[in-house]
């Protein structure tokens, strides 16, 4: 393992420490179950791709070590692209509701 995606990959999963932290402990004012759910969603989007781009480091580092090949990974891309889209679904539509607006 080289120090350097071991440094990278502890850094980002600190950083996603933080970001779990600090959004785990913002207020969220809204009334509407659909709205709380759509926070949540967006909330795992967003730590969640912190300790995915940590893992994408952490496998290269692993495959670097023991000689393997990245291609036997490639399957883990698919976890930060859906993290990333849960982040822009669940922040597209909790922006788009109103103050107000119903449940349909």
């Amino acid at each position: 393992m080289t120090l350097f995606e071991v440094g990278v990959a502890i850094a980002l999963a600190l950083m996603g420490v933080r970001s779990l932290w600090r959004w785990a402990r913002r207020p969220f004012d809204g009334t509407d179950p659909v709205d709380h759910a759509l926070y949540a969603a967006f909330v795992t989007g967003r730590v969640g791709l912190w300790f995915a781009i940590a893992g994408l480091f952490a496998i290269y580092a692993y495959v670097d070590a023991n000689g393997g090949s990245i291609r036997a990974y490639r399957w883990y891309l698919v976890v930060p692209l859906s993290l990333a889209g849960l982040q822009l679904v669940g922040g597209w539509f909790l922006g788009r509701r109103g103050p107000g607006e119903p449940t349909p």
